[in-house]
């Protein structure tokens, strides 16, 4: 028995007339008429006494009107929760990133979205890149901001530019008072790094500006993978870092000095990763919300903020 069985029925016995069921159905009555004889060979009994004049309802027929209406009725209700459930999921975002090369935008583009659409639900996760990627990857995310080179093979990247390194210096270290420094200068005998599982982008961005420059600093692991634990280290004197740039709008860590590196390039590009085929309105607001934020914008110079 199909639902279809059952909305034909309900037509037939609510109107008593196989013709005005069929207009009310939007189908020609012979298919009304096969469909009532399909469920009644199905069960059995005959739910309608016909004759040339007039249509009319069995007992077994008017017992089985009863149940009709209900299934049907639940199965509206069905249809209704289960849109419920995709409208509500329409309205959560969820979206990973790596800490310590997060860009300024992002933060921007939430603010802005949570004032064009306030009832979308934003949920946060941080994590490293190769993680966040499998995430998006296996739908438990729904965006990660992430550096690249990553895997990307399925995802969809947007572009939320480059950026540049700033030099970490313990607050003794008089080359912190300069306004920039060149890596030549700056020629550290010890360089504290993220490990490189945390975010293998940035650790290669790092390894190959030293080595493009000259210079052969002995690399030390932060203690744990977190921007937090190469500021502290800094800041015992367990050497230099060379850190994204975005860092310096987000962190404050007493005894260290932030300084621009002069004449290096971008280091590395950010991206947020979607799926290719999403519907989500939610998803493509923030990406919207994100693409806008990241358009550079004209400010006036000024020197790089010092962390004291």
């Amino acid at each position: 028995m199909e639902l279809r069985h059952l909305r034909y029925f309900v037509a037939v016995a609510e109107e008593l007339h196989f013709r005005r069921a069929a207009e009310r159905l939007y189908v020609a009555q012979p298919a009304v008429s096969e469909q009532i004889r399909k469920l009644e060979a199905e069960l059995g009994v005959r739910l309608f006494d016909r004759t040339h004049r007039s249509v009319s309802l069995t007992n077994p027929g008017s017992a089985l009107l009863v149940e009709a209406r209900r299934v049907l009725h639940q199965a509206e209700v069905a249809q209704l929760a289960a849109r419920n459930a995709r409208d509500s999921a329409g309205s959560r975002l969820r979206v990973g990133y790596v800490p310590d090369a997060l860009p300024a935008s992002v933060p921007r583009a939430l603010q802005d979205l949570a004032a064009t659409a306030p009832r979308v639900d934003v949920a946060l996760e941080t994590g490293s890149t190769l993680s966040l990627v499998q995430a998006v990857h296996d739908q438990r995310l729904d965006a990660a901001i992430v550096t690249l080179p990553a895997p990307l093979r399925g995802l969809r990247a947007t572009s939320l530019g480059h950026q540049p390194l700033v030099a970490a210096l313990p607050e003794s270290d008089p080359r912190g008072l300069d306004p920039e420094l060149t890596i030549e200068r700056l020629d550290p005998d010890r360089l504290v790094m993220l490990p490189r599982d945390a975010n293998p982008a940035l650790h290669d961005a790092v390894v190959a500006l030293c080595r493009e420059a000259g210079v052969s600093p002995a690399f030390v692991e932060a203690a744990e993978p977190r921007v937090e634990a190469v500021l502290l280290a800094v800041a015992a004197g367990g050497g230099a870092a060379l850190l994204p740039a975005s860092i310096t709008e987000r962190y404050a860590a007493p005894g260290v000095r932030l300084v621009a590196l002069a004449g290096a390039e971008p280091a590395f590009e950010s991206a947020v990763l979607t799926q290719p085929d999403t519907e989500s309105l939610a998803i493509h607001g923030f990406l919207r919300a994100v693409t806008r934020a990241a358009r550079p914008r004209p400010t006036a110079p000024a020197r790089l903020r010092v962390a004291a």
